[in-house]
């Protein structure tokens, strides 16, 4: 059994994914509009046509599912966030420090009991985000 992220946006999906892949070394795998799905015409109308209905990134062993939430359906991410663990510090302050511009940190880069550097935000797309960075301590 696989769980996988599956972000809502709210019309940034394509620019979100698009910087997530480079930034993470990920490969987009799908990317699906709502003009795409069957009789489109009949259910979709014109603003959303081209906003994404699913998205697929493969980032080493791992998935993050997303897309364009319809009309008004669009709801902040609350009570989650996605979580990296990177075996170096330096991988896991180059991350946060990504996520971190145009966002707002939530928690700073710093070290911690349990791992040597751990820091959360949410991202200029309103993802939350906890990144790990280096050694876990026991």
């Amino acid at each position: 059994m696989d769980f996988i992220p599956y972000l809502g946006f709210n019309g940034n999906c394509r620019e979100a994914f698009a910087f997530y892949a480079e930034l993470l070394g990920g490969k987009i795998e799908a990317m699906l509009t709502h003009g795409e799905m069957p009789d489109a015409d009949q259910h979709v109308d014109e603003a959303t046509r081209d906003k994404i209905m699913h998205a697929a990134m493969r980032v080493g062993d791992g998935l993050l599912f997303g897309g364009d939430a319809p009309g008004n359906f669009y709801q902040k991410p609350a009570g989650f966030m996605v979580t990296i663990s990177l075996p170096e510090v330096s991988e896991g302050e180059r991350v946060f420090n990504a996520l971190a511009e145009g966002g707002e940190v939530q928690m700073p880069y710093a070290e911690t009991f349990w791992t040597e550097r751990f820091g959360m935000v949410i991202d200029r797309f309103g993802t939350p985000w906890a990144i790990n960075g280096g050694e876990a301590r026991k």
